[in-house]
């Protein structure tokens, strides 16, 4: 089964080394970025049929980016570059727990939409399973587009994979607006996957237990709530799935770690024609990888520039 990611793809400048502050950084490198970019990169290079809908500015950075997913193995039919805009870059520093500060320029959900003018539906139509997070959830017209993607996904019966990955700046202060839109997206969905805060935020549960029964109580099939180093937990109608945290990584960068998370996820499950008892199976796996992607200074970078190959 085809996994359509929908949403932005951006240039994650990184300095590679941990600072206090942006006056300590004294280079950045470049890495490829945005939640659903990585997310289908880490899928496809795990072997699965991923297509990519979005895009980016029609200069270098742009072109660096369709290079890059191309040679991940993803699928770019629905991708392109938009005259007129900018691709969004985001410098990046790290401080001593490898947490990391974004400073994000340029916007890359209004690339999306230029790109894909008229084109997502129909992409929703000729692909098996939908994914998507709340990046394209803040502004309005995107927001309509993608629930409106969304509804076509249900009604055709595919299964929609929802990953809030909440980024408060992009909805103008506004935390209440932020956690309706992502509690919208959960009814009917075959997964959310959260991590412990954005549990906490959608649900107002401060247990991740009771925050996942939460989410199936809302409507979702199946809810992975990530624990970092506690692991994650996997709950639905009659499974129930803990993983221990993996092996103590050494700490670079937190940068993409959960979105390597989902990639792996996301390629067992299109793997296995969105088998339910594939999440369970790959669940160790995924949380491995994301361990090892914290040892990295972006989500697919070997900590020198380089890619993962």
């Amino acid at each position: 089964m085809r996994t359509l990611c929908f949403g932005d793809a951006i240039v994650d400048l990184i300095c590679h080394r941990p600072v206090a502050s942006y006056d300590d950084a004294d280079a950045f490198v470049p890495a490829l970025g945005g939640v659903m970019a990585n997310v289908a990169a880490t899928a496809a290079r795990q072997g699965a049929a991923v297509s990519f809908a979005g895009g980016a500015g029609a200069d270098r950075w742009g072109r660096w980016l369709h290079e890059r997913l191309d040679a991940a193995g993803v699928d770019l039919r629905w991708f392109d570059l938009a005259k007129g805009h900018a691709t969004a870059v985001a410098f990046t520093t790290v401080d001593k727990q490898g947490e990391p500060t974004w400073d994000l320029y340029g916007d890359g959900v209004a690339a999306s939409l230029e790109a894909l003018d008229g084109l997502l539906l129909g992409a929703v139509e000729e692909t098996d399973a939908l994914m998507f997070s709340s990046n394209t959830l803040a502004d309005r017209s995107a927001a309509q587009l993608t629930m409106d993607a969304r509804e076509r996904a249900l009604v055709l019966g595919r299964p929609v994979v929802f990953d809030p990955s909440v980024r408060l700046h992009r909805w103008r202060n506004s935390p209440s607006g932020a956690a309706a839109a992502c509690n919208a997206c959960v009814p009917e969905a075959f997964l959310v996957k959260c991590n412990a805060a954005e549990a906490r935020f959608m649900t107002g549960e401060s247990n991740p237990e009771a925050a996942a029964a939460s989410l199936l109580a809302g409507g979702a099939k199946h809810a992975i709530v990530t624990l970092g180093s506690g692991g994650a937990i996997l709950r639905a109608k009659g499974m129930r799935f803990d993983v221990p945290a993996p092996r103590p990584a050494r700490v670079l960068s937190t940068i993409g770690a959960g979105d390597v998370f989902l990639g792996v996820l996301i390629a067992q499950l299109g793997l296995t024609d969105y088998y339910p008892s594939a999440l369970a199976a790959a669940l160790p796996a995924a949380a491995e990888q994301a361990a090892r992607a914290c040892e990295r200074w972006g989500a697919l970078d070997d900590g020198s520039g380089g890619d993962i190959r």
